[in-house]
């Protein structure tokens, strides 16, 4: 295969695409729990053209954490694809390929709205996904070197990725934000988690990350502090904004947290188990529920 297309398939990061599916999914599936009609074709649409702009922030992060990715030891959820290191390419390739990738998804986006599938409200967070997306990476905010990182991903991946997803089949209210407001902070505590084993080397490369501010003590006492408020924010939300049926499905995910708090800052499997068992968990039950 010629290093190029090897280069494009490794850094866009299958798995993570799949799991951007789950998590659009998710939106969805909770408009449709809110009685939303969902029109397959739309949805259909909503994905096809949210998928290059998720590659696009890929490669745009390969690009910025090539001397991170580098440095550290890589597992399958940290330390980046390393596509670059493989073929021997310029980091500059990805960052092009990701302007290629960002220019088509929006494109395509634009297109989609002026064609009648996708709402002024998707199209926007659509936008808002590839600005956050890139930020996280790249200048002129650099948020993952400012110790926002984390704030800025858990805000993408948790809140507005599924709000983009029932923006697609329906007009989102504070209802739909609130019904993944446990989701959004199981995701910061996932990012925590893997975040944690690149700190040596986002600290010899200038990112600062909160896994590079932060002590083993203040970091640990930080995932306890947001794990606890994704629990007691599931707690006060069941039979409100998240129903009875999702709320008691998203418990399947609690082992395997209680797994991570108790072992963090360690491994990051069992954090990011909890974060893909809570999507997959809660769309069946919002399905169901619909």
């Amino acid at each position: 295969m010629n290093r190029r297309v090897r280069a494009l398939w490794a850094a866009s990061r299958p798995s993570q695409l799949l799991l951007i599916a789950a998590v659009y999914a998710l939106g969805v599936a909770v408009a449709r729990g809110m009685e939303a009609t969902v029109a397959p074709a739309e949805t259909a649409v909503g994905l096809l053209v949210l998928l290059p702009v998720a590659v696009s922030v890929h490669y745009a992060n390969e690009y910025a954490d090539h001397e991170t990715d580098r440095l550290t030891d890589r597992t399958p959820v940290s330390g980046g694809s390393g596509a670059l290191e493989a073929t021997g390419l310029p980091r500059e390739f990805l960052l092009r390929a990701g302007a290629v990738a960002l220019a088509a998804g929006v494109g395509a986006a634009a297109a989609g709205w002026l064609a009648g599938p996708l709402s002024p409200v998707a199209l926007a967070l659509l936008v808002g996904i590839a600005v956050l997306g890139w930020q996280y990476s790249v200048g002129p905010l650099s948020l993952s070197r400012r110790g926002l990182g984390e704030l800025d991903n858990s805000l993408l991946g948790g809140l507005v990725l599924p709000l983009y997803g029932a923006a697609v089949v329906a007009s989102p209210d504070t209802a739909v934000a609130l019904a993944v407001l446990p989701f959004a902070l199981v995701v910061f505590c996932n990012l925590l988690a893997t975040q944690w084993p690149d700190r040596r080397a986002d600290a010899a490369v200038g990112k600062d990350t909160l896994a590079v501010r932060l002590s083993a003590a203040g970091i640990r006492r930080l995932y306890l502090l947001v794990a606890l408020l994704a629990a007691v924010s599931l707690l006060l939300l069941a039979g409100g904004a998240v129903p009875t049926t999702v709320a008691l499905a998203s418990l399947s995910a609690a082992p395997l947290l209680l797994w991570g708090a108790a072992t963090f800052p360690g491994r990051p499997f069992p954090t990011v188990a909890a974060m893909v068992v809570l999507a997959v968990a809660q769309t069946a039950a919002w399905l169901w529920v619909g």
